[in-house]
């Protein structure tokens, strides 16, 4: 996550995430979403506007029970998907929105799909993390 959030410009920003079970995840989505049943992550930022006035960027919460789910559908390796995860929910953090518009959806793609490729190349350079 270091990587990224250099690569992102935010280099001196902070987040918490939290890896967590279908269970947990299905009360957070219901008392802050209203929406029912577990979901793969959601992403808390600090403020409404990523503005970066505070170090603090939020929170990303990952289900494993459902990474795990969406790997074995997927044919993906399970760290891929909780890879992928966390970088839709940082995202989120840093203001991207798939919902609001197709455009949107596909500008956060891009960057997820941008993203993910950065953290393959840190893989096989074996420098992921530092």
């Amino acid at each position: 996550m270091v990587k990224l959030l250099e690569d992102l410009g935010c280099h001196d920003k902070e987040l918490s995430i939290v890896l967590t079970s279908d269970e947990t995840i299905a009360v957070l989505n219901q008392n802050y979403l209203r929406r029912n049943g577990p979901t793969n992550v959601l992403a808390f930022p600090m403020q409404d506007e990523p503005q970066f006035s505070t170090p603090m960027l939020g929170d990303i919460v990952v289900s494993v029970d459902t990474a795990l789910r969406e790997a074995q559908e997927a044919g993906e390796d399970p760290l891929y998907t909780i890879d992928r995860l966390l970088v839709h929910g940082l995202l989120h953090l840093l203001g991207y929105d798939h919902e609001n518009s197709e455009a949107e959806a596909a500008a956060m793609h891009r960057e997820e799909q941008r993203l993910l490729e950065l953290i393959r190349e840190e893989e096989s350079h074996g420098t992921v993390g530092s």
